[in-house]
């Protein structure tokens, strides 16, 4: 397995407010891989998404081996609860952190498997013989639009409320996370990115520079460059994994 890493603040952003890490457990051919983007006023946002990373990351480092699929979601689900739990709490007192809140996608490879944690509208795609699909699906209002048909894929390119999220980390009580399996097949790629790589490279031309750059680093930094060479409105973070 190789992988690359690219965390960079934009050029309109003040600040980064993204968090990333990679975690290998105490545990062989267990490694998690995570992006967070997060949200708020001041630096409220870059507060919430390091919360986050860091105690999802100290939770899989210590997986217990032998859970099965059902176990290592509970055990999942009840690590997001714990993390959401404390992001809300900051997030409901007056002051600085008031309304913070963070996506956060996570690749967690255990047992031969890949399991994609997933809540707000970072994303997760794999590029197997050619073909790139995104395995998350966006937490968002122009997502639940499309899905119920009142907006077409190509206009909620340009929807105003594009950038408006439906679930995160830290805004609810209760934080609901999707979770996909998939099996990890020799020469897989997997990326994970935050919305400022997503709106400001398409799907094609993330994927072409992915398989351009055989290397996972030079694939970032040459991802990176690219959304900063479209606008780079945003803070944009990307892990590549290659398989």
């Amino acid at each position: 397995m190789k992988y690359g890493l690219e965390s960079h603040k934009g050029l309109v952003r003040e600040i980064n407010e993204d968090s990333c890490d990679i975690i290998f457990g105490e545990l062989k051919r267990t490694a998690a891989f995570m992006v967070a983007d997060g949200m708020g006023g001041h630096n409220a946002g870059e507060i919430a998404s390091k919360m986050a990373v860091a105690h999802i990351s100290e939770r899989l480092k210590h997986i217990p081996g032998d859970l099965d699929e059902k176990a290592l979601h509970d055990y999942i689900n009840k690590s997001i609860e714990e993390i959401n739990a404390a992001i809300y709490q900051k997030s409901m007192e007056p002051g600085p952190y008031y309304g913070m809140g963070t996506t956060l996608v996570v690749a967690l490879f255990f047992n031969g498997k890949l399991h994609v944690v997933h809540i707000g509208d970072s994303r997760a795609y794999i590029i197997r013989n050619g073909k790139m699909t995104q395995i998350t699906i966006d937490h968002s209002y122009v997502e639940e639009l499309i899905k119920n048909g009142s907006l077409t894929r190509g206009e909620a390119e340009n929807h105003p409320q594009k950038h408006v999220i439906t679930r995160a980390l830290g805004c609810f009580e209760k934080a609901e996370v999707d979770i996909f399996t998939c099996d990890v097949c020799e020469d897989d790629i997997f990326l994970l990115c935050t919305d400022g790589l997503t709106n400001m490279l398409s799907d094609d031309e993330i994927k072409s520079i992915v398989i351009d750059n055989e290397e996972p680093q030079a694939a970032c930094s040459e991802l990176v460059k690219a959304a900063n060479a479209n606008g780079g409105n945003d803070n944009i973070t990307v892990i590549v994994i290659r398989v």
